[in-house]
């Protein structure tokens, strides 16, 4: 048995099916073969390694970064041959690295491995043999009949077989699969619902035919094949309806008895949704492995100049080398290409410290680190929903200061998504007596999914309690049918429940109404409608339909129309939410032909969706308009002043939603997205229905464009455009005929570059992410964000960076890098904490580069004072722990605290935000700057102390200075000023920055004390031996130091004062600007 399914992009696939055999048993004789499948257990696995291969697997990944290889290269070749500088040099920091970075990876793994552990050995109840027995959850297998109680987690994915409430129903919450927080109702199998005991469970034979697992959440074939005696088995349809998923919650139902687990473990769809998203890099981690392959050239210049220079100074053969350093009679016997290529080798050793190795992981840990600033921030705080920000991830912390384009969904993001009911339309006119309001009040009491709940609590929280008692009170996975149910309430028509697989209504005399439930026609995002078949006390047969006026008016043939239709459009204009009502009479044939198609279409195994869709279209035609409603969906607290902020950050703000135009734009203007002034540019269907998509988008063009390029002179012109699904669509349809270059998306792209804001409505989920794909990929390559916060809103995350969470739904969190409660923190998480990130790992690259040229590049000029002999000017204890101890912590510290203004002025002047756009402080000219001053300062410590020692070159007591104590004054001078450049350019002092910056100075003397002062016994020789402290006895070294630091650190004091001149004349001129104004 096969079974096909179409999958995202069209194309259909073919899976084999499975068939579960309930409680392990075998079919009757004569039914089909009993061939008994592995499936795998329930374990579940999300960690990345185990014991076994942990080490050589994360080793194997580190390795494959570039930077991690090239040091383990340069420390191989130090192994292999005679280099000037010890293999420590190389092997300590990288060791540093690696280990660092796999403490730290293999401490999440740990939690990982924790967390897989109390999943798998939690308990659960199967019936066996009649008896519920406990045992792990782990342990289950495919096949058997576990019992759930309320408040219990499904530890696997599970078929509905009976339920504690007599109309076989449970209601669930997916809130931790799908992030939908609201009940859920799950059906069991009619001829399994009555069982209650776990003895008629365990009588059960039956086996399941479905589908092999798939991630789609949303969609479940199957059915149940029922053996009863030795008649032919019962046959029954299974659907998403019936599949409870692990990890969704049984709510406000007492037990279920006679889950079958269908799929367990790895293949549940749970477990199939954790596929990891898509890698996302930084603009800053790409300019850093640019500015990475610049050094790498540099030094590869740097080894081929000293080398060519060297065999130049030696090619006369009186010159040979300095006599400290001779060459062997081996070494002379070699071949000159090799002599030369060892001695390339040899340089590349010696210099190859201009690659900052440590730099990866100081990176690593300010953006690990530095991601709980978010976390931790009580104004990202939401009381009501009891949850601050998330940080999904920390790789793209400093992305947050780069935004141009933000992409928003409007129902619950712009919006609260809390309804409210306003009013209804019947047959066009505003509520008013009226022969058709009984029916269309009875339409919206019975068409709809709605649960009421009469307990005193629901999850923990007391609710429905009035005068001391527990009262009704409605529950749904849409708050616009809870809105509505409840709006019907005040106006005399209160749905009561369904019992029995009866609805029971009070009307307006208080009388109860029962009507019998047929049939539920689901609404679904492509119908945009659903509808209910009901009978009613007189046997009569009605079909009651609601949904978006774009689905409803087409299949309408009777009503008032024309008048519903312009109360519609009104209420639309003034930001309600509409949905429209209409009904059919269903003769006894017609009811038996609808039946018979939805059947049909349930019991089918191939194409069960496409089938059902097209068993709905037949059904729901030839309506009477009964008339609409109008719901009101309240904007966010402070959603319009965000916006104005980000406008005035230089961001562009779209609008992306599945809503009509008129609610969508009224939206717009309550949140000053647009603006009075806005000239709106409409791209619709109904445009293009009037002129041709190609005349629009010209005109549309060339309008923008004359007042975009005016816009100097007219500062009030702005512009917004419209866009509906359907034509955007078109505009990305390739090949377009009679298109300029055969396409319309640039000239598009182009209207949009003009427009400050843009809003597309009726928008399917793919087309959002269309849209963000789009603009990402136009040639300005913009950073782009995107919030939303349901389901339809996650393709669209993933194409960006940012999901928010909302009431709808929590799934855009879970998919999303970072996570938001509310709209409005969205000024401060961009404009405060984006624009920190980015200013402060800004500063921390260029930093890293600048201080190891000014480490290594004294070294390249040695080398034309030693005959190019390869003779280091550092200890190796210093060549080893300049990056890893002496230079490290300040930078790292400074890159986490660093505030260069204050935090009220960063929300006060969201202009700042431009500052830093396009990754403004990474640009070639800075990275230019930076390493030019990085050149100035090591050419002062080197010539500076030369210069100055070259006629003092004697102690206190006639000792000469030696080339370790030269070394040494520069390697103290160098330590001094890179430290202090930090100490300069930190505007935020705080009690932490005083003791790392002056911790590490202090700490560099004591080390250089203790090392150079005792001599230590696990050393082969101590060069270093009283060198320090020789030095600091010195009255010249000690002028020299001060000397040279003070000359290397002028620069940059001419510069900060220069800039303060230049910001104090700034802030008076638009201090002045101001006056004049008012």
């Amino acid at each position: 048995c096969f079974i096909r399914y179409a999958n995202c992009v069209g194309e259909e696939n073919w899976v084999d099916s499975r068939t579960v055999y309930i409680g392990h048993k075998e079919p009757p004789p004569g039914a089909e073969a009993y061939i008994p499948q592995r499936y795998p257990d329930n374990r579940i696995v999300s960690s990345k390694y185990t014991f076994w291969n942990f080490i050589p697997k994360n080793l194997f990944e580190q390795f494959r970064r570039i930077a991690n290889f090239y040091f383990l290269v340069i420390f191989l070749v130090q192994l292999i041959i005679d280099t000037p500088t010890s293999p420590v040099t190389s092997g300590l920091p990288l060791f540093f690295v690696i280990t660092v970075t796999a403490i730290k990876q293999g401490y999440e793994d740990w939690l990982r491995h924790k967390a897989d552990c109390s999943i798998n050995e939690c308990p659960v109840d199967v019936v066996q043999q009649g008896k519920v027995v406990r045992t792990q959850s782990h342990k289950l297998r495919v096949g058997d009949v576990v019992m759930v109680r309320e408040d219990e987690t499904f530890p696997c994915d599970l078929i509905l077989l009976s339920s504690s409430r007599h109309d076989g129903t449970c209601y669930v919450t997916t809130a931790s699969l799908d992030g939908e927080s609201s009940h859920k109702t799950y059906y069991a199998v009619p001829d399994t619902m009555a069982f209650r005991t776990e003895q008629e469970v365990d009588s059960l034979h039956a086996t399941i035919e479905c589908e092999q697992p798939q991630p789609d959440l949303y969609k479940f074939v199957g059915r149940i094949n029922i053996y009863k005696d030795k008649e032919e088995p019962v046959a029954r349809p299974l659907g998403a309806e019936n599949l409870l998923l692990r990890g969704a919650t049984l709510k406000n139902t007492q037990h279920i008895y006679g889950t079958v687990a269908v799929y367990t473990g790895m293949e549940t769809k749970m477990a199939l949704n954790y596929q990891s998203k898509s890698q996302k890099r930084s603009a800053v981690e790409k300019s850093m492995n640019a500015f990475l392959i610049v050094y790498l050239c540099i030094l590869i210049s740097k080894a081929v100049i000293n080398t060519v220079l060297k065999y130049a100074w030696q090619w006369s053969p009186d010159r040979d080398e300095p006599w400290y350093n001779h060459r062997t009679e081996n070494e002379r016997q070699r071949h000159v290409v090799i002599r030369a290529f060892t001695d390339f080798l040899a340089f590349m050793v010696l210099f190859n410290y201009i690659i900052p190795v440590s730099m990866y992981v100081t990176v690593e840990m300010q953006k690990f680190l530095g991601s709980y600033f978010i976390t931790w921030d009580e104004e990202m705080f939401d009381e009501e929903l009891g949850e601050g920000a998330q940080v999904n991830t920390s790789d793209l912390n400093e992305e947050l200061g780069q935004v141009e384009y933000v992409f928003t969904d409007k129902t619950g993001t712009l919006t609260e998504n809390n309804m409210e009911f306003i009013e209804c339309c019947v047959d066009g006119n505003v509520y008013i007596p009226h022969e058709h309001e009984d029916l269309f009040f009875r339409a919206l009491c019975l068409c709809h999914t709605v649960q009421v709940k009469e307990e005193e609590t629901v999850d923990g929280i007391k609710r429905g309690i009035h005068q001391g008692r527990p009262t009704s009170f409605y529950i749904s996975s849409s708050p616009d049918e809870v809105a509505l149910v409840e709006g019907m309430k005040r106006l005399g028509y209160t749905y009561l429940r369904l019992k029995d697989n009866h609805m029971e209504i009070l009307n307006k005399d208080d009388e109860i109404e029962r009507f019998e439930l047929l049939h539920v026609l689901n609404f679904d995002s492509v119908r945009r409608r659903m509808s209910v078949i009901v009978k009613s006390s007189s046997g009569e047969y009605l079909l009651f339909c609601k949904g978006a006026d774009s689905s409803i008016f087409p299949r309408v043939v009777s009503g008032k129309v024309e008048q519903v239709k312009a109360r519609v459009e009104q209420n639309a204009v003034e930001g309600l939410r509409t949905l429209c009502v209409a009904y059919k009479r269903l003769s006894t044939s017609e009811y038996e032909e609808a039946c018979h198609h939805l059947t049909e279409a349930k019991l089918a195994l191939q194409d069960r969706e496409q089938r059902l869709a097209q068993a709905y279209d037949i059904i729901e035609r030839d309506f009477v308009l009964l008339g609409a409603t109008a719901v009101e969906d309240r904007l966010q607290e402070k959603a319009a002043d965000t916006i104005e902020s980000l406008h005035k950050a230089g961001m562009k703000v779209w609008v992306l939603t599945g809503d009509k135009m008129e609610t969508a734009a009224a939206t717009c203007y309550a949140s000053k997205l647009f603006r009075r002034s806005t000239q709106i540019l409409e791209l619709t269907k109904k445009r293009t229905e009037e002129q041709s998509l190609h005349d629009v988008l010209f005109e549309l063009n060339r309008t923008s464009f004359f007042f975009f390029c005016s816009r100097l002179s007219v500062d009030c012109l702005d512009f917004g455009l419209i866009i509906d699904g359907a034509t955007l669509s078109a505009v990305l349809k390739p090949n377009q005929e009679g298109a300029a270059h055969g396409n319309y998306r640039e000239i598009f792209l182009e209207i949009c570059r003009n427009c400050s804001a843009v809003l597309c409505c009726r928008m399917a989920p793919l087309q959002k992410a269309q849209i963000v794909k789009l603009i990402k990929a136009s040639k300005e390559h913009p950073i782009t964000l995107a919030i939303g916060d349901g389901a339809n809103d996650v393709s669209m995350i993933l194409e960006a960076h940012v999901g928010i969470m909302g009431k709808e739904g929590r799934q855009a969190a879970r998919n999303s890098d970072y996570a938001i409660p509310k709209f409005k923190h969205l000024k401060k998480m961009l404009l405060v904490h984006g624009h920190y990130y980015y200013i402060r790992i800004a500063e921390l690259v260029q930093y890293f580069f600048y201080k190891n040229v000014c480490f290594i590049f004294p070294q390249f000029l040695y080398q034309f004072f030693c005959g190019f002999s390869q003779q280091p000017l550092y200890d190796t204890a210093y060549l080893t722990l300049y990056n890893i101890s002496f230079t490290s912590l300040p930078i790292l510290l400074y890159s986490l605290v660093e505030q260069h203004v204050t935090i009220e002025t960063l929300k006060r002047e969201p202009s700042l935000y431009r500052d830093i756009a396009k990754n403004s402080l990474l640009r070639w000219p800075v990275f230019l700057y930076w390493t030019c001053l990085g050149v100035f300062d090591a050419v002062i410590f080197f010539f500076g102390a030369y210069f100055l020692f070259d006629n003092t070159t004697f102690t206190s007591n006639g000792q000469m200075f030696g080339n370790w104590t030269f070394g040494t004054l520069v390697f103290t001078v160098l330590v001094f000023t890179v430290t202090l450049k930090l100490a300069l350019d930190t505007h935020h002092w705080t009690w932490i920055n005083h003791f790392v910056i002056w911790g590490s100075l202090l700490f560099y003397v004591i080390f250089s004390l203790l090392w150079g002062g005792i001599i230590w016994p696990f050393l082969n020789y101590q060069r270093m031996y009283y060198v320090f402290m020789q030095m600091l006895s010195s009255g010249p070294a000690w002028l020299s130091i001060i000397l040279l630091i003070t000359v290397s650190l002028l620069p940059d004091v001419i510069k900060k004062v220069l800039c303060r001149t230049r910001s104090e004349k700034v802030v008076s001129v638009e201090l002045e600007l101001r006056n004049v104004d008012t």
